[in-house]
């Protein structure tokens, strides 16, 4: 079974930084994407950032800039480094990955269980 955990997150100051990571973890073949959405409160789910296995990165115009996606393939593992937090950036941040699970035929994507972002002084 794969899963996908994420930490990181919680209270920051507007204008500060906050990390997330997210390690998947279980019976996997390979991952090529893994990325990063956030939903806001009454809002849909929108995409933050995803990065290739080849480490090549795509931003949201909106965190252009300011957001930093990387990831570890030994560890299986992406990141998300989030700085000058804006007060449009609070929202729950859900981790995906597009898996090769061991046993499956063909790729799937796979969600973290999500991790706050608040931004208040």
């Amino acid at each position: 079974q794969v899963q996908l955990v994420e930490s990181g997150g919680g209270l920051v100051q507007p204008g500060g930084s906050v990390g997330l990571s997210c390690a998947a973890s279980g019976s996997i073949f390979s991952i090529d994407y893994m990325g990063w959405y956030r939903q806001a409160p009454g809002k849909e789910r929108e995409f933050v950032a995803a990065v290739s296995s080849g480490c090549s990165a795509n931003y949201a115009d909106s965190v252009k800039g300011r957001f930093t996606i990387s990831r570890d393939n030994a560890k299986k593992t992406v990141y998300l480094l989030m700085n000058t937090l804006k007060p449009e950036d609070p929202a729950v941040y859900y981790c995906y990955a597009d898996i090769y699970a061991d046993g499956l035929i063909g790729v799937r994507d796979y969600w973290g269980q999500g991790t706050q972002v608040t931004v208040s002084s």
